[in-house]
């Protein structure tokens, strides 16, 4: 499968426009996201508090954590297909730090406060040398600092539920830990808004490097078609002295350097690909803008190394990205299978200190502490039966001295019992194993757990007549 990509700026809104319509949405779903829930319970949520993984709408125990490896190979796979496609789409497109960027830099201190002269100009430093230039400064600083707390609040939220979150915070000092975690996210997000700034993308941000063994000639990127526009560097990197018209009339770059004054992680795309670029697509519209007054398609163009020799067009189905669909689906697949297999009453056998106890009359008992766990949404009445495993002969001489009666779990609660098992007949030595059928009175067709352990038997030297 092959596409065409246009770039004649009449075709097209300008990259920016289109830019700043998905950070509204990506800024918009992050920020709803952890407010719905689905049978009161949240889309996701990993609970450190409540040792929780909520998942669409369902709750899994710590002790079923199984589904988190699945989650992270898709995280990770998906950031792989996506960087194989289109390079560093994310960085330029939907990660809070360039959201953010654009927010404080762009908006606060470009537009609404004036602090830049404008937008296309993003190497020219801030004039602070009046008193009034400093109040909007610090005007500017207060508005991002005050967003950065609530982004780091949002983030806090899929760890802790918000209804959580705002009864901790209004309790703080019993709830410290999370308080520092939630300032602490947040003056991190402050000192890299506002000081580290793009030095994150360039130097600290790990994507960047991996980048670098994704990319094939078939990846989307920012690039400079130097057949029509001429060669600005060498093939060793040193930039040639002369302009490109210069060096030959036909080249059609007019060395405005449009590309190089607004990208904001501060290269020239005209040297090719470099880690620094994050696929914001500013150079994009920057020389759509300048070549579409000679009616000429821009020479910084979104396409791939391969496309500019085979007529614009870009192979999107390749070997690579099917294999990625192909483990994305199967590891998607495996996680709705295991997910379905979700138990509603998870129960964890532990045998006491005490192998044994012998009584009178050759009778045995052996002690278990049994750990209920209600998972589901509702209470329920449990008890629980002895069966032979198979092949087994032990469960007819065994009896449950007790508990005696039924006991209820209430939805989402634990339930420690001491459970004792009694053999009033002489028995072989031997440890015997035997499976447990715990259930629900009042729902045993779907709530039904089946667990083994072992009855311990003593040497019959050490029984009492």
């Amino acid at each position: 499968m092959q596409a065409s990509i246009s770039q004649t700026p009449s075709h097209i809104a300008p990259y920016r426009i289109k830019r700043y319509m998905v950070y509204m949405i990506a800024t918009f779903t992050l920020l709803v996201f952890p407010f719905i829930q689905i049978n009161g319970n949240q889309i996701f949520l990993l609970s450190f508090d409540h040792k929780q993984l909520h998942l669409l709408g369902v709750i899994f125990d710590m002790q079923e954590l199984y589904l988190m490896p699945f989650l992270l190979i898709l995280m990770f796979v998906g950031i792989f297909f996506m960087t194989t496609l289109a390079g560093r789409l994310w960085c330029g497109w939907a990660c809070p730090q360039t959201i953010f960027r654009i927010l404080y830099r762009d908006f606060l201190q470009t537009k609404v406060f004036g602090l830049r002269k404008k937008i296309s100009n993003k190497q020219e430093k801030m004039r602070l040398d009046t008193l009034g230039a400093k109040l909007k400064a610090v005007c500017a600083f207060c508005i991002i600092a005050f967003l950065c707390l609530v982004a780091s609040a949002n983030l806090m939220f899929f760890f802790t539920p918000p209804s959580d979150f705002f009864a901790y915070i209004s309790d703080p000092l019993n709830h410290r830990i999370l308080l520092g975690f939630w300032l602490g996210f947040g003056l991190f997000f402050i000192f890299d808004i506002t000081y580290i700034q793009e030095n994150f993308c360039i130097y600290m941000c790990p994507y960047c490097r991996v980048q670098s063994v994704l990319y094939d000639n078939d990846t989307l990127m920012p690039l400079y078609d130097y057949n029509r526009g001429g060669a600005v560097y060498s093939p060793s990197g040193a930039k040639y002295e002369l302009p490109p018209k210069k060096q030959n009339k036909d080249n059609e770059c007019t060395n405005c350097h449009a590309c190089v004054k607004v990208c904001p992680t501060h290269i020239d795309i005209r040297k090719g690909m470099q880690l620094e670029c994050i696929n914001c697509l500013e150079c994009v519209d920057a020389c759509s803008d300048v070549m579409s007054k000679y009616a000429k398609p821009s020479l910084v163009m979104w396409k791939s190394s391969a496309s500019l020799n085979n007529n614009g067009k870009v192979q999107f189905v390749r070997f690579r990205t099917i294999g990625y669909v192909v483990i994305l689906a199967l590891v998607f697949a495996l996680l709705l299978f295991m997910g379905s297999t979700k138990e509603p009453m998870l129960l964890n056998i532990d045998r006491t200190g005490e192998l044994y106890k012998i009584r009178a009359h050759h009778i045995v008992d052996n002690h278990y502490t049994m750990l209920f766990h209600n998972t589901d949404t509702k209470d329920h009445e449990m008890y629980f039966e002895l069966v032979d495993v198979k092949g087994g002969n032990i469960a007819k001489h065994l009896s449950i001295l007790s508990p005696k009666d039924t006991f209820t779990i209430k939805a989402g609660d634990k339930v420690k019992k001491i459970v004792t098992l009694r053999a009033t007949e002489l028995l072989p030595e031997g440890n015997y194993d035997i499976i447990i059928h715990a259930f629900a009175i009042d729902a045993k067709d779907s709530i039904f757990i089946e667990r083994k352990t072992k009855f311990v038997y003593p040497p019959h030297n050490k029984l009492q007549d």
